[in-house]
């Protein structure tokens, strides 16, 4: 589990609370997530939103001085972790020029102690707008059994791969034909599949149903037809045991509306908008800070 210490635990990293499962798009009051950005000076901070209605949003530094200025272009989720040591370690994978990074540092009191590690996964990443991983952990909770990378390419091509317990990757297929989406959010992982959300340009919201075997053949469903055009980015949490929060961040105006979203079911799911968070976003890299292998059930 997450378990901040220093400055960044009065700021509160949010994960999910359980709700009644019928309950979570209309009393998600005690779920949220925590988004976390990198400044273009290279700080890594985030903002703590829970789903009040309206919500609340705390902004808080998670790593000053971990990257860089201008160096990171797109990031996945983050992972924060205790050290034992009083303070935390964070890692997660980064995007800084054409490659692929796998980015780890410590700090104390939302501060890096030195600026991150930086292990090159490899190149040709230059022209991928999206980087996410899917671990999934069983439910023996024995460890995570899969690690899944997906990255999505400006020319609406999705690649899969597979990493394994000791790093090593392995290509899990391809699949053109998702050049219209903005951004896309992981939203379930399972042993035969993961899920995305997307939005469109045209406005649409879509879920990317992801089967785990081989060939690489998504499953793409509409949630609905319009009106979620204006998200340059879309961040997910597990809210109740089928409900998500699911944050759309807008950087025309630097403002994010957070939604509780029951169990995506097509154009039956339920959606409920709780209002525009009382915070800046004014950072052009956004991710969630994850919990690693917690379950993520919103399909």
């Amino acid at each position: 589990m997450i378990k901040p210490l220093g400055t960044i635990a009065a700021a509160v990293l949010v994960t999910a609370t359980l709700v009644p499962t019928t309950a979570a798009a209309t009393t998600a009051a005690n779920c949220g997530l925590s988004a976390s950005s990198i400044t273009a000076a290279g700080d890594h901070n985030y903002v703590a939103v829970v789903s009040t209605t309206p919500p609340r949003g705390t902004p808080a530094s998670l790593g000053r001085g971990a990257f860089a200025p201008g160096q990171v272009k797109e990031m996945a989720s983050m992972a924060v972790l205790d050290d034992g040591f009083g303070g935390y370690s964070v890692y997660g994978y980064v995007i800084i020029g054409d490659a692929l990074y796998q980015a780890t540092y410590s700090a104390h009191d939302g501060t890096a102690d030195r600026p991150a590690g930086l292990r090159r996964i490899g190149g040709g990443w230059g022209s991928f707008t999206t980087v996410e991983e899917a671990e999934y952990q069983g439910p023996t909770q024995a460890g995570i059994s899969r690690w899944t990378v997906y990255g999505l390419r400006n020319d609406g091509v999705l690649f899969r791969w597979t990493v394994s317990s000791k790093g090593v990757w392995r290509s899990a297929g391809s699949a053109p034909g998702f050049a219209a989406v903005k951004s896309m959010a992981l939203v379930s992982k399972a042993a035969t599949y993961d899920t995305f959300v997307a939005n469109t340009r045209g406005g649409a919201l879509y879920t990317i149903h992801i089967p785990t075997g081989a060939p690489l053949k998504p499953v793409v469903k509409q949630v609905r037809g319009r009106t979620w055009q204006g998200f340059e980015t879309l961040l997910a949490q597990k809210c109740g045991v089928y409900g998500t929060v699911l944050l759309g961040i807008d950087k025309d105006t630097d403002t994010a509306y957070l939604y509780a979203v029951g169990r995506f079911t097509g154009a039956t799911t339920v959606i409920r908008s709780l209002g525009k968070v009382p915070a800046s976003f004014a950072d052009n890299v956004y991710a969630r800070i994850k919990d690693p292998g917690a379950p993520l059930n919103g399909e």
